[in-house]
């Protein structure tokens, strides 16, 4: 027999970047143990809708946990109580009847709220844009084998690569860094024969528009690997270290 939770909810409403906020409250009634956490916050917009009131607005895509669009900071936590879990994962099963749950946005300067819980992520984007990627020439697609890579290393590479960029380690960190995301991305390739030509370029620069957006500096207070969903480790943070090191010391590039 499914089992209902009635809980308290303490939303951040914000009409716009420019507006001032505030935590409205709701009352969830009946609410499924089967549901997502956003499911939960579907049903409550449809009640807001049919009372004439406007629904909470918040960031979702594929809701399955893979496309990063999804985020809240939930009574103090990105993406909510359970480790290795977005939000769009999390069910409600997760929570007590009774509970007061406060949801919250992304908090960093560079992450400017649109609405509600709605924050624009293009910071991150342009951290890629300055260096997350190889440069091939066009034509045929390689032959997937012809550089031998060693298990290890290819692993290593791809739980870097499962960073979906959702922005809980900047919401995380009391520096709103986003140096775990960065590494992530930098160590991705770094760790690749086909990512070692622009290696030095690519840690410098998206180590330098990464300072430039605003994004504060890793303190090695570790929130951000505890509150990954994907559970990137941190090592790929001194990974990153080195390779920016290794740059600004013995390449050219400035």
């Amino acid at each position: 027999m499914t089992k209902t939770l009635n809980l308290t909810l303490k939303v951040w409403r914000q009409k716009g970047p420019d507006s001032g906020g505030r935590l409205e409250t709701y009352n969830a009634e009946n609410i499924s143990t089967d549901m997502s956490f956003l499911e939960m916050i579907d049903v409550i917009n449809e009640e807001l809708t049919i009372t004439g009131k406007e629904p909470i607005a918040f960031d979702h895509d594929c809701r399955e946990g893979i496309c990063g669009m999804c985020g809240a900071v939930v009574s103090g936590r990105p993406h909510g109580p359970e480790k290795g879990t977005t939000l769009c994962q999390l069910h409600m099963r997760h929570f007590s009847d009774g509970d007061t749950i406060v949801i919250e946005p992304w908090r960093s300067r560079a992450f400017k709220i649109i609405k509600d819980l709605v924050v624009d992520r293009g910071a991150l984007d342009k951290i890629i844009q300055a260096g997350g990627y190889v440069s091939v020439n066009t034509g045929g697609a390689p032959d997937s084998n012809a550089i031998p890579i060693p298990q290890d290393t290819a692993e290593k590479a791809m739980d870097a690569a499962a960073c979906i960029g959702c922005g809980a380690c900047v919401a995380a960190c009391p520096n709103a860094s986003a140096m775990l995301f960065t590494s992530a991305k930098i160590s991705q390739l770094a760790l690749l024969p086909q990512g070692r030509p622009e290696a030095a370029r690519r840690a410098i620069a998206m180590v330098r528009i990464m300072d430039e957006l605003g994004f504060g500096n890793c303190s090695n207070e570790r929130e951000c690997e505890a509150e990954c969903p994907k559970e990137i480790s941190i090592v790929n943070i001194a990974r990153m270290n080195r390779e920016f090191f290794k740059a600004s010391f013995l390449s050219e590039v400035k």
